[in-house]
């Protein structure tokens, strides 16, 4: 693949189509689900990273410093849609590469030139330390803290849900360098090697039986000075950056999975099955707003602009088509999805169950709702009576 195949989108994703086709056998195994959980799934996936690094089309839409091959989020975008349309699972890992990645390179281009690579190969996955016990929506409440040193900051406290916590070599941590009372103000992002000292890491079992998630605890962790993102006590604006992709491209990575999996599930409504047809429709309709309000985003994005609270629409859209999907499969064929092992149905049901918290993870859908409320359409707060 030549940088004159990318001069543009259209030509970008003819190619990537062509190149889909032209490999269609070697990529037939990422097309079906696989066994083993969720370890099991992130080490089938490291094979489709590797091979996607590669031929060249993972590292397009990342900067050419950082091991990248030019170009912006556009080309990303089109790679999770050219993947989805092709029938080929797009990897959970992908979720924490637009989550974690673009920080690196926007406030430590050092780390991500050393990291990012390796991602891409499937030799590393990270996660997202921000949420703790008492700690959700509310990040200005973090407790975990980082003691200032003279070659970096010792870490202790606690963080939980952390996606793809079980299998993670790196995490993004948010933590306190100010006084409880500093909030916002006193919070510093840090990037934390989970094979140090000291620290602990719990597996989570979900609804749903699988590892979905961990909790992990750190005692004396030291962290390096090299290995802050960002400046000293401004990490709440590192997390502001880091959520316009958290919620507008892991937006557009899902509309683009779960297209696919409603064709998977349009396939087993039975004619004249009135029920499940409305389910499907209503979900395909829900998943063409969000389509057209996550294009909107990632156009933004990749002009450097940041999309702003409007995000948070994003968010509303992705949870409401996330469930009425996944209601959908429910549906679509009751007895299959309730108790059949075949690994079709085991995975729209472990899915189901993973959209219940659609609404919660990533922050609060009844949050988000504020957010818009009182920052995109300027509604007067309310009064007590």
């Amino acid at each position: 693949m030549t940088s004159t195949a990318t001069r543009t989108i259209a030509e970008y994703t003819i190619v990537l189509a062509a190149w889909i086709d032209e490999n269609s056998d070697n990529l037939d195994k990422f097309r079906r689900p696989v066994e083993g959980g969720v370890r099991g799934e992130v080490e089938h996936a490291r094979e489709l990273m590797a091979l996607l690094y590669e031929a060249g089309w993972s590292r397009w839409g990342w900067p050419e410093e950082i091991g990248g091959r030019g170009g912006s989020e556009l080309h990303r975008a089109a790679l999770y849609d050219g993947l989805g349309a092709a029938g080929v699972e797009i990897p959970e890992v992908f979720v924490i590469l637009e989550t974690v990645a673009p920080v690196l390179a926007h406030y430590s281009p050092e780390l991500a030139a050393e990291h990012l690579p390796a991602y891409l190969r499937g030799e590393e996955v990270w996660g997202q330390g921000f949420s703790e016990p008492e700690a959700g929506s509310d990040l200005a409440s973090v407790r975990t803290s980082a003691r200032v040193t003279d070659d970096g900051v010792l870490l202790n406290g606690q963080k939980i849900w952390m996606t793809l916590g079980p299998c993670a070599d790196y995490a993004m941590v948010l933590a306190r360098t100010g006084t409880p009372e500093s909030r916002h103000r006193g919070l510093t992002m840090l990037w934390v090697d989970l094979a140090s000292d000291g620290v602990t890491v719990r597996p989570i079992v979900a609804a749903n039986g699988r590892e979905e998630f961990a909790e992990v605890f750190f005692e004396d962790v030291h962290v390096p000075a090299e290995h802050r993102v960002g400046p000293q006590d401004g990490g709440w604006g590192v997390a502001m950056f880091l959520l316009q992709y958290e919620r507008g491209m892991y937006a557009w990575l899902r509309q683009s999975i779960l297209h696919h999996r409603l064709a998977t599930v349009a396939g087993r409504v039975r004619p004249g099955d009135t029920r499940p047809s409305r389910a499907v429709g209503e979900a395909y309709v829900l998943l063409a707003a969000l389509r057209a309000r996550c294009a909107t985003t990632v156009a933004a994005l990749a002009e450097g602009r940041n999309p702003g609270p409007v995000v948070s629409v994003d968010k509303m859209l992705l949870s409401s088509a996330e469930r009425a999907t996944f209601d959908a499969a429910r549906k679509a064929q009751f007895e299959e999805f309730v108790v059949s092992d075949d690994l079709e149905s085991t995975r729209l049901r472990d899915e189901w169950f993973y959209s219940r918290a659609a609404s919660i993870f990533g922050g609060a859908v009844d949050v988000q709702r504020d957010i818009v409320a009182q920052h995109v359409l300027r509604l007067p707060a309310g009064r007590s009576s």
